[in-house]
């Protein structure tokens, strides 16, 4: 490896690198996928966690999810399907952002 390239370097291409992998593994999981499908496949996850706090008022469980799915979702044009996939890759996608910015700062 070439000692010039930078950790911090390293570390955003690694992130970057699981990032895309979520993303794909999720998209494979609920393409085509009605609402039951993308449920069991999102079930216990961080991103139906995450999905579940941004649904809708009044609902839970479930419902809570579904309607977040949805509405993150339909912020990029898309479904529930699109919210499953943006709500699995968030998390990485920011311990990928903090790890890379704890690098820059201390290391660079």
């Amino acid at each position: 490896m070439n000692r010039d390239i930078k950790k911090s370097t390293i570390v955003g291409a690694v992130g970057t690198t699981a990032t895309a992998a979520s993303v794909a593994s999720s998209a494979a999981a609920v393409a085509g996928g009605s609402a039951a499908t993308i449920m069991s496949a999102t079930a216990g996850t961080t991103g139906a966690a995450l999905a579940a706090t941004v649904g809708t008022a009044g609902t839970a469980g479930g419902a809570a999810i579904a309607s977040g799915m949805a509405s993150v979702g339909s912020l990029v044009g898309g479904g529930m399907a699109t919210g499953a996939v943006l709500t699995a890759a968030a998390p990485v996608a920011a311990v990928s952002a903090l790890a890379y910015g704890i690098f820059r700062l201390l290391d660079d």
